[in-house]
């Protein structure tokens, strides 16, 4: 299953380029579709291309729910061997 993540503009390298932090990783996306991007922004990301801009409280909730899944996720799994 692919999801389509909140990421944090880092750097704007033109029109169509932008570095993003996704999870503490900086990579490179396509940001072709969104116009007036600024570092600090939030867009949600799906396969490494950016599909809109959303509101920065909305992102930081969702990247924390994402946190909680993972650690959860985590926990079973540790669990499952013991």
């Amino acid at each position: 299953m692919c999801l389509a993540i909140p990421v944090r503009i880092e750097e704007v390298l033109g029109a169509e380029t932008a570095i993003a932090d996704i999870g503490g990783v900086r990579k490179e996306i396509n940001v072709a579709l969104i116009s007036d991007l600024a570092v600090g922004d939030y867009v949600i990301m799906h396969v490494g291309y950016a599909l809109n801009k959303i509101d920065p409280q909305e992102a930081e909730r969702t990247l924390a729910l994402f946190a909680e899944l993972d650690e959860l996720d985590q926990k079973a799994s540790i669990e499952a061997t013991q």
